[in-house]
């Protein structure tokens, strides 16, 4: 094998509790910052639509900006398997590094895109560029963030320290939920459409430098050299080719796992405040407060979830947070479209994240627990990225979709329940190595 991961003495040293509480603690903030700059686009949906759209109508701008969104899932897959074939032929700290400073460059896309009304279409296509290079990037992240989590981990805490990339992302969109909040009761809708919304791309920028010298810090846990030569070993190891030849079965069982916390998520997560506003005439405020709610009851309970899953197994927490998922979905948005208002919505909404928490974190767990650690990273990163892109990415589109041919305000709930029914079936063919050493796992 042309790669190792660290092993014998140099593991004892590298594996320490301070240094692990550093991994936690770096990767944590460092994916929270990045999946602040992803995701806090939907919140902005509402405004960024008028301005680069406006031949549309109403729901043709929503359209064409859920669109727009949805476009940065389409490089997740090419992102997934190029940073993550990076990632394990350079390291898990260089990729990590590569893909934050590509945010930024999203990030300052966004930030000088000129609307339609100043460049016609150029800003338009800055705007799809700069989601399909942000896409690019968390592609590879997850898969980079979450194995380096892993590699770390004692056996019998792997659940936990992973649950933090779960819990990581549900604080980017917690944090950026908050910003977007603050600007919108601190500035008039005038203010908003003219400069406001650009503000938190703009610190989405400011905060790749800090994100870059936390990561730098980080300890690497793949050894890049011959040992006793200093030359590098990586030149001839091909993990997307192996990916494909040989784990195929693991990438689709990956995948068809994941299809229902992507779904929950990009829905509950990010399509609620649009949803909320557009269908049921709850104000904008409200809405964003929903998704701080989504985002901090997923950065509280994930890592709670991670010792659980660590107690019980993944599969046993899996299988019943879905079941009830399954369960709760329809009496709760029956229960909101009755008589709408913000209590109702944040009681539904934390009810459906602790859910989403539930079935996440465990899940996000199993994936690098699939592939042996010569292609971990690889095959984390394809399964994440093809499966949030195909599944996750257009979850918005579609349900905009649904809504508007049906006229169902409950279109969300049946789509959620399909998507994740279907999602569950698939445990029962995968093992669940809760505990095991996967270090030692090859295939």
């Amino acid at each position: 094998m042309s790669i190792a991961i660290a092993a014998g003495a140099g593991a004892h040293s590298l594996h320490t509790p301070s240094m692990r509480r550093r991994v936690i603690a770096g990767t944590t903030i460092g994916n929270a910052l990045e999946f602040f700059d992803f995701t806090v686009f939907t919140f902005l949906m509402l405004v960024i639509g008028p301005l680069f759209f406006p031949a549309a109508s109403s729901y043709g701008q929503l359209l064409l900006t859920t669109a727009t969104f949805g476009v940065g899932f389409l490089m997740r897959p090419v992102g997934g398997m190029l940073i993550g074939s990076y990632a394990d032929r350079h390291g898990r700290r260089a990729a990590m590094t590569l893909t934050l400073w590509l945010m930024g460059l999203g990030c300052a896309l966004i930030a000088a895109a000129p609307t339609h009304a100043q460049m016609g279409l150029l800003g338009p296509v800055m705007m799809v560029l700069a989601r399909l290079i942000q896409g690019f990037a968390a592609g590879g992240e997850v898969g980079a963030s979450t194995t380096l989590l892993v590699e770390h981990a004692p056996p019998s805490r792997r659940g936990f320290y992973s649950s933090w990339q779960f819990g990581s992302q549900s604080l980017g969109v917690a944090l950026g939920a908050v910003v977007v909040g603050v600007l919108t009761a601190a500035l008039t809708a005038e203010q908003m459409q003219a400069w406001g919304w650009r503000v938190p791309f703009l610190i989405g920028i400011l905060t790749v430098p800090v994100g870059a010298y936390i990561r730098r810090n980080l300890e690497e846990t793949l050894h890049l050299d011959e040992p006793g030569t200093g030359q590098p070993r990586a030149s001839g190891h091909q993990p997307l080719r192996r990916i494909f030849t040989e784990h195929k079965a693991a990438v689709a069982k990956g995948i068809l796992l994941m299809i229902g916390g992507m779904v929950c998520a990009q829905i509950i997560g990010f399509y609620m405040p649009s949803y909320a506003h557009r269908e049921l005439g709850l104000p904008a405020t409200s809405t964003l407060s929903a998704s701080v709610v989504v985002g901090a009851v997923g950065f509280l309970f994930a890592p709670l979830v991670g010792m659980l899953a660590d107690r019980v197994g993944r599969k046993r927490v899996i299988f019943w947070s879905r079941v009830t998922t399954v369960a709760v979905l329809l009496p709760c948005f029956e229960w909101l479209i009755a008589a709408p208002s913000s209590l109702r919505l944040m009681l539904v909404v934390a009810l459906l994240s602790i859910l989403l928490a539930l079935q996440s974190a465990p899940g996000i767990t199993m994936l690098p627990e699939l592939f042996p650690k010569s292609v971990r990273t690889t095959g984390m990163s394809v399964v994440y990225g093809l499966g949030i892109s195909v599944f996750g990415g257009f979850a918005q589109f579609f349900v905009t979709w649904l809504l508007h041919v049906t006229g169902n305000p409950m279109a969300p709930a049946w789509y959620l329940m399909v998507a994740v029914a279907l999602s569950t079936v698939v445990l029962f063919w995968i093992r669940d190595r809760t505990g095991d050493d996967i270090d030692n796992q090859e295939a």
